[in-house]
């Protein structure tokens, strides 16, 4: 038996995992029993922020991660291929179908376990993965912090407002998606010079919901609010969320000054979200300042931004290669507990720690993907970092070299996806035998 804490992605794969090998599996989700700041429905890995999992081009880190998880047969994956929505090179995915989806696969597992209940201390009788999440509980972060040995980090994250697709002006704009790539599947808000200066001017000084006096804000830089952009000065978000580049106004032939990307929530269509607009604004700030931009003048909100605690360990200090703790080896972790960003990275850690807590369990030695591979190369990063760790995504500079030299960018991309591909297929024929 092996217990896994947290039902989101990374806990809900480490799950499917562990029954596949035929060994039963307890996992714990304290929802709906306790809700977290940003979760809404009792469902299993719930999607909080963008609906989309990333780029599935095996030139982008997030691309070829997917093909890796599909290759050790990831139950996210098979869940987001049901769930598909239109939007563009990117994974997008119907929310709700996604969550329903998972959520029925695992109550109808007969190696799992279910068990709606929060988990206040880690059990002593191991294996144990401890798949929290950034929402870690109050009484379990600070059983974590007594088990590591050091504070705990924490930024913070936020969430992309979402608007009714009918309350949006169509006229002032376009669909399409960045140089062609992927068909009509973003609606670009356009906006001139004069309409990009109201809309900046009013907001760097819209007000902000600010943390608590005993609590720092520290921004994943990945993942900065809208508003803490544009504080960097008047263009940056021409180079950010709305930069035009790769669009071409059907109406004009020409470039728009910038634009706001709206992207399908659901398969129908009518929810879109805005396109790298997290934000830490006010509601009614939110409603005020996003209403600026032309199209959403009349725009009505079904879900505004809003902004939660995300908590991490040192996994550099703390963990093996293998995802256990270096104290206690029959504790592991997954998930951007562990130090990792974005949602297949988390579910591919979810993956790993339960392949080791299986082959823990019965006397086999530990695995990790080679470094070649995507995930084998983010697992060492965030494992042997020297100072201090802070999140990383899934990129292509984590992987080592290739050894013959290959100057095109897209060419060098495309010969360390195959290598990596490559690897990742060996290592899941050694972990059949």
């Amino acid at each position: 038996m092996v217990k896994v804490i947290g039902g989101g992605l990374a806990g809900v794969e480490c799950a499917w995992q562990i029954s596949r090998r035929g060994i039963k599996v307890r996992l714990y989700e304290m929802r709906p029993a306790k809700q977290t700041p940003a979760h809404r429905t009792h469902r299993l890995a719930e999607l909080v922020c963008s609906n989309t999992l990333g780029s599935v081009e095996l030139t982008t880190g997030a691309g070829l991660l997917k093909a890796e998880m599909s290759m050790m047969g990831s139950l996210i994956i098979e869940a987001a291929k049901e769930a598909r929505v239109p939007a563009g090179s990117a994974l997008g995915v119907d929310r709700e179908l996604f969550s329903r989806y998972i959520t029925e696969r695992i109550e109808s597992n007969p190696n799992v376990e279910l068990i709606r209940k929060e988990v206040r201390r880690i059990p002593e009788d191991g294996p144990v993965v401890v798949a929290t999440g950034p929402l870690t509980s109050e009484e379990l972060s600070d059983h974590i912090r007594e088990l590591v040995g050091y504070d705990t980090l924490y930024f913070y994250d936020a969430i992309s407002p979402i608007v009714e697709a009918e309350s949006v002006d169509f006229s002032k704009g376009f669909w399409g998606s960045r140089y062609g790539r992927g068909g009509d599947d973003y609606f670009n808000c356009v906006l001139t010079e004069e309409e990009y200066r109201v809309f900046y001017e009013e907001l760097v000084k819209a007000q902000t919901v600010e943390p608590k006096d005993f609590e720092k804000a520290v921004h994943f830089e990945g993942c900065l609010p809208v508003e803490e952009l544009a504080k960097r000065g008047f263009k940056t978000l021409l180079f950010g969320p709305m930069k035009p580049v790769g669009l071409r106004d059907p109406s004009t032939g020409k470039e728009p000054f910038a634009v706001v990307q709206l992207r399908k929530e659901n398969r129908e269509g009518t929810l879109l979200s805005l396109v790298g607009f997290q934000t830490k604004l006010t509601y009614s700030e939110q409603k005020r300042v996003f209403r600026l931009i032309p199209a959403l003048r009349e725009a009505r909100f079904v879900r505004l931004g809003s902004m939660h605690r995300n908590t991490f360990i040192q996994s550099n200090r703390v963990l093996t290669p293998f995802l256990n703790m270096r104290k206690k080896e029959d504790i592991f972790f997954a998930g951007q507990i562990t130090g990792v960003e974005g949602y297949t990275a988390s579910a591919a850690t979810g993956i790993v720690a339960g392949i080791n807590a299986v082959r823990l369990l019965t006397g086999e030695p530990l695995t990790v993907p080679p470094t070649e591979t995507m995930i084998g190369s983010l697992i060492r990063y965030i494992t042997s970092k020297e100072g201090e760790l802070q999140p990383m995504n899934p990129v292509f500079g984590l992987l080592p070299p290739l050894e013959k030299r290959i100057k095109d960018r897209r060419k060098r991309k495309e010969a360390l996806a195959e290598r990596s591909l490559e690897k990742m297929a060996q290592w899941v024929r050694s972990l059949n035998g």
